[in-house]
């Protein structure tokens, strides 16, 4: 049976680390032709070499994506240089770590917000005329955070919380062209999401506060993840724990807020 990303136009977001970096490599095992963008220049070029020697087809663009003049620009690299675009993954993002009473700026709610949900709102906007040409596949990476509330993550969950309700939508409008929309929602992965995360004061936190030790690999959550896109589904859940998690806030909602707040004491 054909790989469903053999030959597939995939721009991905974030891609310099952490589950970015992994769908990256995986993709590239997967001889898709790649964009790949990330703030950070440097280390985007090395995921982008890795990616080659792998034999994919790689346009590596360093790109903020918070602006709407940089996605439409990268949509429009991704297109003149690939002549098309099959597949979306929105996965840029960054976590804010801290409570909400202790905040010392609260644009830090601002600018977890716009990285989170309104960078991947712009994004797909320009995207969409050519997913659908392609009836192609969107992508967004959001978070099981973006189903329950989780404690020192509140702007972090808020903006999740946008990202699921933004693509959910979206799914609706986006039936009739063909064009498939899966969201996943990872539990704790390895990834370096955390000690980049902003702290009260803005600044990063420099640490990270979950054991990675008994955390899922970006790895495994990139396998899990394109084994969802592939088949086109509409919601890709990462472990146990997050699909007991899905019926428990309907059902017990006490008790998935009291199974959060041991998750953040035993750090995992």
């Amino acid at each position: 049976m054909p790989d469903p990303f053999a030959g597939q136009v995939v721009l991905l977001t974030g891609a310099s680390a952490g589950i970015g970096k992994a769908v990256s490599l995986a993709l590239a095992q997967r001889r898709a032709r790649l964009v790949l963008a990330a703030r950070g220049e440097e280390r985007l070029e090395k995921v982008a070499a890795e990616c080659r020697a792998r034999g994919a087809e790689v346009l590596a663009v360093a790109a903020d994506v918070t602006s709407q003049e940089a996605c439409q620009s990268l949509v429009g690299k991704t297109v003149a240089h690939f002549g098309r675009l099959d597949v979306l993954v929105n996965n840029a993002g960054r976590a804010m770590w801290s409570r909400f009473d202790e905040l010392a700026e609260l644009s830090i709610l601002e600018d977890v917000m716009r990285l989170n949900y309104l960078a991947s709102a712009y994004l797909t906007y320009y995207a969409l005329p050519y997913l659908k040409e392609s009836k192609g596949r969107l992508v967004a990476l959001a978070s099981i955070a973006g189903m329950t509330g989780v404690p020192m993550l509140s702007g972090y969950s808020a903006s999740k919380h946008a990202v699921m309700g933004f693509f959910e939508s979206l799914r609706i409008e986006l039936e009739p062209f063909g064009v498939s929309v899966t969201i996943v929602a990872p539990d704790w992965v390895q990834s370096e999401i955390l000690d980049r995360s902003l702290d009260p004061q803005g600044g990063e936190l420099g640490y990270r506060p979950m054991d990675q030790t008994r955390l899922m690999t970006a790895e495994r959550c990139a396998e899990l993840t394109l084994r969802g896109v592939a088949k086109r589904q509409r919601l890709v859940l990462t472990s146990g724990r997050s699909k007991n998690l899905r019926w428990g806030k309907l059902l017990v909602p006490g008790l998935v807020d009291r199974m959060v707040q041991a998750a953040l004491r035993r750090g995992r």
